[in-house]
């Protein structure tokens, strides 16, 4: 698989802003990453979904939607992790 391209949702970088400022440097590593290796070590497929994952950041939690097929990754919240799973 070659390199992705990543894709923030608007309602995402919404909710990075509104994070604490010292996560937030991690978080953006931790998405980065992603486009060479979508699936590292600790990430989890959500259930219900194809093509929804899961990356824990310290506290908290980055879902994603991964479309192999076109090198797409897109984020599609940024939330706590007592938060990231209501809708």
């Amino acid at each position: 698989m070659g390199t992705c391209q990543i894709e923030w949702k608007k309602s995402a970088l919404r909710e990075l802003k509104r994070l604490d400022r010292q996560a937030v440097p991690r978080i953006i590593a931790a998405v980065d990453s992603l486009a060479t290796h979508p699936l590292p070590d600790g990430v989890r497929k959500l259930q219900g979904s194809q093509h929804t994952y899961r990356l824990r950041v310290g506290t908290y939690r980055v879902i994603y939607e991964l479309y192999e097929s076109r090198l797409l990754i897109e984020i599609v919240r940024v939330r706590h992790r007592k938060d990231a799973y209501r809708a």
